[in-house]
Order: C-alpha cells, then sequence, then structure tokens
C-alpha cells in the first residue's frame, strides 16, 4: 500500500536541495551580470522577427525539460535582448536601476508568495507595507496622518486618487449611480496639456468620458496656465457642470516641467475641487535642500501619486497612492464579501482589499521598505541630487557643443538635438529637415546600443530626451553623450543629404 504521508509526485516540485543549488547558481549569474553591464550593449537593436526566432518552435511542449538548464538558457537569452534599464548610458524613459537589495527582496517575496489583500493571511507584510506608505509621505513632507495604498505603478496610483475625487466631489452616490445622476450634469476634469496619458485612460474607464477633461494650455516653460485653468472651472460651474478634479503635474515627461501647484492648490481650495498630483516621476525631488517651490506646493494636495519605480529605484512594479483623508479609501473601495468573514474585534486590522482596487496583492512594499531603510532620507537626496546634477552636466555640454542645440532642462530631464554646423542658423526653412534627421538619429543610437535616449516634441519641434533617474551613471557616462550624438548625427547627416548645401541638396534653405 503507498505511504499517505509520502510527496505527491507533483511535476513543478523541487526538493530543496535542488532548489539551493539552481539558486545559487542563478545568483552567480545575475552577479556576473551586473558586474559586466557597464560593458554591454544598452539595448539589443533586433528586429521582432530575428527575436522571434529565438523562442521554441511549435506548439505547447508535451513533456517537460530539466529546469536547470531550462532556467540559465532563459537568462543567457534574455541578457542579449532586452534593454537594460540598469545599464549606466539608459537615459531613456523614467524607469530607474533597481536597486541590488529590492532585486533580493522581490526573489524572497516570490518564495513567500503572500496576498497581501486580507491581513490574516499577511500580518507582518500588511503591517509593512502601512508603515512603507507613511514613510513615503513623510518623505514628501506630507501632513501627518496622511494615508495611502499601493499599486502596480504611476498610472494606477493616478486612477486611484481620480477615483477618490469622483467619490468625495460628486454631489451624488457614485456608487450607486455612476458617473452621472441623469441630470444632464458633467463631472469636469482638468489638467495641462502637457499631462501623461494615464488621464484620458481613467476619464474613459470610469465612465467620465474622455470628453469630461479639460486640457488647459501651457506657459512657455510647459507649466500649466493657471489664468486658463480658473476661466475653465468658472465657465463649467456657470454652466452647471460639477468641477471635480485639478491634475497638477510634478515633472511632465516630456521635459520635467512642474506645474505652479501652489496656485493650483489655493484655486482648489476656494472652489471645493479635488487636488490630485502626478507626482509619479518628480515627487521624491522634493525632499532636496533646493527643490522648486511649484515642487513644494505638492504638499497642499489632496492625494498624490508617487512611483517608487522610478526615482527611488525600486525595481518594477512599486506604485503608491498618498491621501491627505485616508478614510475616504474606504468609502470609495471599501466592500465586505461574504467570504471575508475575518477581521472584526477591538484591534481590529486593516485589510488592504478594502482600500484599492485590486483583491490579490503582491506585497511590494518590502522592496521599497527595505531600500528606505538601507539608505535613509540622506541617501535617497544625496541620489537624487547627483541626477540632478547630471543632468544640468549633459544640458550645459550640449549648450557648449558646435552640433548640438540644449532645449530644455527640468529636474532630471534634458532635451536637446543634433544640427549640423552647415545648418545653425539657416532659418525656418530647415526645421523639417532637423526633425527628420533627429528622428534617423534616434533610430540609430538605439540601433547602435552604446547610448539609449528617447524623444520629446517641444513646440512643435522633434528633440532628442534624456532623463537621469540611474544611481550607475557617471560623469564618464554623460560626458560620452555629446560626442556619441554627434558622430551617429554626422553619419545620419550624410546618408541622408549626401550632396550637403549644394546644388543637389534637398535642404531648403530659408
Amino acid at each position: 500500500m503507498p505511504d499517505p504521508s509520502a510527496p505527491r509526485d507533483a511535476a513543478l516540485a523541487m526538493d530543496p536541495d535542488e532548489f539551493r543549488e539552481l539558486g545559487h547558481a542563478l545568483v552567480d549569474h545575475l552577479g556576473a551580470f551586473l558586474e559586466d553591464l557597464p560593458r554591454r550593449r544598452v539595448a539589443p537593436g533586433k528586429a521582432p522577427a530575428e527575436v522571434r526566432s529565438l523562442l521554441p518552435a511549435g506548439g505547447l511542449p508535451e513533456e517537460g525539460a530539466d529546469p536547470a538548464p531550462l532556467l540559465l538558457e532563459t537568462l543567457a537569452l534574455l541578457q542579449d535582448n532586452l534593454a537594460f534599464n540598469g545599464h549606466p548610458r539608459f537615459l531613456a524613459y523614467i524607469t530607474a536601476s533597481p536597486a541590488p537589495i529590492g532585486m533580493l527582496a522581490d526573489f524572497a517575496v516570490s518564495a513567500l508568495n503572500p496576498n497581501c489583500g486580507l491581513w490574516q493571511l499577511t500580518p507582518l507584510a500588511t503591517e509593512i507595507e502601512l508603515q512603507t506608505v507613511r514613510w513615503l509621505a513623510d518623505f514628501l513632507g506630507l501632513p501627518p496622518g496622511t494615508g495611502g495604498v499601493m499599486s502596480s505603478g504611476g498610472q494606477a496610483a493616478n486612477h486611484v486618487g481620480l477615483l477618490l475625487a469622483r467619490r468625495d466631489k460628486a454631489p451624488w452616490d457614485v456608487r450607486a449611480l455612476g458617473s452621472t445622476d441623469g441630470s444632464g450634469r458633467r463631472l469636469r476634469v482638468y489638467a495641462s496639456t502637457e499631462t501623461h496619458g494615464w488621464l484620458n485612460a481613467a476619464a474613459d474607464l470610469f465612465g467620465l468620458g474622455k470628453e469630461a477633461v479639460r486640457w488647459i494650455p501651457t506657459t512657455a516653460d510647459g507649466a500649466m496656465d493657471v489664468a486658463a485653468l480658473e476661466r475653465a472651472v468658472a465657465d463649467d460651474a456657470a454652466a452647471g457642470d460639477v468641477p471635480m478634479a485639478v491634475v497638477g503635474t510634478a515633472g511632465s515627461v516630456g521635459t520635467g516641467a512642474v506645474d505652479p501647484l501652489p496656485a493650483i492648490g489655493e484655486l482648489c481650495r476656494q472652489r471645493n475641487v479635488w487636488f490630485h498630483v502626478d507626482g509619479a516621476y518628480g515627487a521624491p525631488a522634493v525632499v532636496l535642500p533646493d527643490a522648486p517651490a511649484d515642487l513644494v506646493g505638492l504638499r497642499d494636495a489632496d492625494s498624490v501619486a508617487v512611483d517608487p519605480h522610478k526615482w527611488l529605484y525600486a525595481p518594477i512594479d512599486a506604485g503608491c497612492t498618498l491621501v491627505r483623508d485616508p478614510a475616504l479609501l474606504g468609502a470609495t473601495f471599501g466592500a465586505r464579501p461574504d467570504y471575508y468573514a475575518m477581521g472584526d474585534g477591538g484591534d481590529a486590522p486593516l485589510n488592504l482589499y478594502g482600500v484599492g482596487p485590486e483583491n490579490s496583492r503582491r506585497f511590494r512594499a518590502l522592496k521599497v521598505w527595505l531600500a528606505l531603510r538601507q539608505v535613509g532620507r540622506r541617501g535617497y537626496a544625496r541620489m537624487i541630487g547627483d541626477d540632478v546634477a547630471l543632468a544640468r552636466r549633459l544640458h550645459d555640454q550640449a549648450a557648449a557643443h558646435p552640433e548640438l542645440e540644449a532645449r530644455t532642462l527640468g529636474l532630471s530631464i534634458v532635451t536637446f538635438r543634433y544640427v549640423p554646423a552647415d545648418l545653425a542658423g539657416a532659418g525656418a526653412g530647415v526645421e523639417a529637415y532637423l526633425d527628420r534627421l533627429n528622428r534617423e538619429l534616434l533610430a540609430r543610437l538605439v540601433a547602435a546600443g552604446e547610448l539609449f535616449v528617447s524623444n520629446a516634441v517641444v513646440a512643435g519641434t522633434f528633440l532628442l530626451r534624456a532623463c537621469v533617474v540611474n544611481f550607475r551613471t557617471t560623469e564618464a557616462d554623460i560626458d560620452a553623450v555629446p560626442g556619441i550624438v554627434a558622430r551617429a548625427g554626422a553619419e545620419c547627416d550624410r546618408a541622408l543629404r549626401p550632396g550637403g548645401l549644394g546644388p543637389d541638396s534637398d535642404v531648403p534653405v530659408a
């Protein structure tokens, strides 16, 4: 008779010794990868068909494979076929190089596999998340008593803020009636034209409709025009609509512009409008002693979205919504299904499923909590300050280079473009060609793998964009950028304009 206490013969099972051996091999492999990372390509520069060809041929395998070679061979493939945001010359998007302690935290979380929706299942993990939220609020200088909830990233964190605004400012029961009471009144949201695309998605998903958003123009520096905002709010109120929320941006994705948050906050208080700040990128810079006064205004907000996997260097994914009145989280998301009949009593715990949109929840807070403990406020201030200084260094070097044109500098984002020496000052007639040239240049840079930048369009002009949120980036990496860009730019220009400015040139000169 089979022994009923014997382990099951489960195909996915792995005995402890095998797990240790494979885990040690994995860590050794990753350690070597991190050591070698600065000498690797930033991005693979391969076409989709070439990458697809690396996958196993055919359909789903009928039989399994030995996990050791399977894992290590797959890791080797990934290392040759990803763009690495941890590379010191990854300056493209606002995705930070991941902190090693965060990598190890995520490994531990996957092994322990806590579901942080219910306190009873994850007592310490829940309490760590709640403390992480309090620490993030303190880091940003938000008022005592601020609460919040963690999420997958900036988009989800901003969505939570908008749902809180809808629950608090709609003059009807939105949980029962939705985003309209049938009277024809509309809830209105206001944001600058430089606001991240999350708002369009949220207006669509939450029943507001994209036309509920009033896009407010910006001033020359890319920040919201508060006078235009005030007129839009007044006009909508006079028309019988409900001004629900203003979204202020603390670091726009294109140029790092910061809206005039103190002025927006004052207007919202006067008009009884929810003030939400999208600080997914720029909010952590408020810790700097010379933080812009407009950025410090985020402390007046009703809710703030911050994204630790951006400028707090956590591995993806980690977002957080911080809210001045945490009771609104339960009022917005609270539910009590019959199958969660636990957690009552005098010292009732907080079940996180009831304060956010997720039920099953990964333990995202651990990597943030450990990093905050490892380096503290001062350590973060030093790293963020270094990133800002490196961005300023790049802007200055672009301004001084004879074939680069520096455009904007905001927080740690720089925009610039390549302009051949014989086209400098040539006038508006060459703008279309310069846009084409810099688009081609960007593609060439990414394909070459030596440097990864992205783009921004500012006042209709296509620009290269570098964002420094990378504690591995050094002055030497920044100093290399102008030469790499100018060299590749000259190659692009020769390919697009082999005749220079002679009679065969297709570049009009004003």
